[in-house]
């Protein structure tokens, strides 16, 4: 099992950062072990928060794998959260919070998953600080490409 915690101040605002991260269609435009995304079933659970069904194929050079979660973005707060449908996890949960900050804003990352195959689980958490922080810099470069400042 691993969970992982992040926070960084970006200079940007809440909702334009909430609105990247919710957007998992565009995510193999700039997150490089994001092979494909396909979306469905997307849905209005109150006004400001929806919900999307999304399967993710992922590539690694050892690894190459399918995975779906549902997507919740609440534009009231604003936070996106995910959770496991079916895939090789045992479980998967990840929720960004977004808060003003006065140089923009504070990004509350937090990933806590586990692989069903102990050996990969094993394998992945080994570099998973690396991999969270590699995650990190592609939405600061996405930010940045999509709100013109720099990452």
């Amino acid at each position: 099992m691993a969970v992982h915690r992040v926070t960084k101040i970006l200079p940007y605002q809440p909702d334009q950062l909430a609105d990247l991260v919710a957007d998992v269609r565009a995510y193999p435009e700039f997150v490089p072990w994001v092979t494909s995304m396909r979306t469905w079933n997307r849905r209005e659970e109150r006004p400001g928060v929806c919900v999307e069904d999304a399967e993710a194929g992922v590539g690694f050079s050892f690894l190459k794998e399918r995975f779906s979660t549902w997507v919740r973005h609440d534009r009231n707060r604003p936070l996106v959260e995910v959770g496991l449908l079916r895939g090789p996890f045992h479980h998967l949960k990840n929720r960004w919070e977004f808060f003003p900050h006065p140089e923009g804003t504070r990004v509350e990352f937090f990933i806590d998953f586990a692989f069903k195959a102990r050996l990969l689980d094993v394998m992945l958490q080994t570099n998973f600080d690396r991999a969270v922080g590699k995650l990190m810099h592609c939405f600061e470069a996405r930010a940045a490409h999509l709100y013109g400042l720099k990452a």
